[in-house]
């Protein structure tokens, strides 16, 4: 591509050059276009998917070993012997889905010290859907596992961050933004006439939700700058110190400019949080996974932060709507709520 083509790409919208470089791509690449930024990616994880269908198997043999005489009926799994019944299943299914089922019970029964009859019991019980979850806010291994990996790619290892995570399952991303925006309201967080901080630039719906009827939000916005490698200055993020604004929603990486935010602007944040430590942060991180040694705004200001994380585009998964909103065990909004 020529300087030419070059700056005629820098006078069209993010959308459009996304569908340039797509058409760039298929023209003059002979290997298979993976588009995770999309939508919907143009691809899925087979192996994973595989898993969770030899799951399905398994947990059909489990059904019906209660109610042989009577078909099409299955019963309740049993704990009991659950172990020993999926290592015969494992040797008698030998295959890619079976052997990352196998290694992920290894996984969580050496590293995550969760039981293998606990966690197999779980996973058929939910994926059989026979049985209302307990506890009712996210199934209790399920919630382990998922804390463990947004430590490991939220970039725990990066800071001090020590802790538990409490982690709620969600239907996707946006989802998440409208339970957290409905809770932030019920519970007297933000109020209508309240003003709020958005990072820009931003996914369009972030600037279009706190205008609704519903919210009635005022909302500034704290600029990335282009010439800045797309980090806030000090000057823009100084306007988080003014006591009126109630709260700051960013994107990292940003979206559409797909850049993630620097430790130096994280610290920055971070210390105005320590001035102003009634602050509320929400950061969306659905990209995060796609950025080397990314670092999210949770690890770095745990008390203040709720973090969005979705596994629709990392995985290929936009149909199966799977989030999460992760909050950590000390935090802001447990003393917001006693004191209201």
């Amino acid at each position: 591509m020529n300087r030419t083509a070059q700056k005629r790409l820098e006078t069209l919208s993010p959308f459009e050059v996304k569908n340039t470089l797509i058409a760039l791509a298929d023209k003059n690449y002979d290997k298979a276009t993976i588009n995770a930024g999309r939508g919907n990616p143009n691809w899925v994880a087979t192996t994973p998917r595989e898993a969770f269908f030899k799951l399905g198997e398994f947990s059909l043999l489990e059904a019906n070993r209660k109610f042989k005489n009577y078909p099409g009926f299955g019963g309740v799994a049993e704990k009991a012997g659950i172990e020993a019944r999926f290592n015969e299943y494992f040797l008698n299914n030998q295959s890619e889905g079976t052997a990352l089922l196998n290694d992920a019970l290894n996984y969580c029964h050496n590293d995550l010290n969760i039981a293998k009859a606990d966690l197999l019991l779980e996973w058929t019980d939910g994926i059989l859907g026979d049985n209302y979850p307990v506890p009712d806010r996210m199934l209790k291994a399920s919630e382990k596992i998922v804390e463990q990996y947004i430590l490991q790619e939220m970039g725990a290892k990066n800071t001090s961050v020590s802790g538990k995570f409490d982690v709620f399952a969600v239907e996707g991303g946006t989802a998440a933004m409208v339970y957290i925006f409905n809770t932030l309201k019920s519970n007297g967080f933000l109020n209508a006439g309240d003003t709020i901080a958005i990072g820009a630039p931003v996914f369009t719906p972030y600037i279009e939700i706190p205008e609704l009827e519903d919210y009635q939000l005022n909302k500034i916005e704290i600029h990335a700058d282009e010439n800045n490698g797309w980090q806030m200055t000090g000057e823009e993020l100084d306007k988080l110190k003014d006591p009126t604004v109630k709260a700051f929603f960013l994107v990292n990486p940003s979206n559409p400019a797909s850049v993630k935010l620097d430790i130096e602007t994280l610290q920055k944040i971070a210390d105005i949080v320590k001035q102003r430590p009634d602050l509320i942060l929400l950061t969306d991180d659905v990209y995060g996974t796609f950025a080397d040694d990314f670092t999210s705004l949770a690890m770095i200001a745990p008390q203040n932060t709720i973090l969005v994380y979705s596994f629709s585009k990392y995985f290929g998964a936009t149909g199966w709507r799977l989030g999460a909103i992760a909050t950590h065990e000390d935090n802001i909004f447990d003393d917001m709520l006693s004191n209201l």
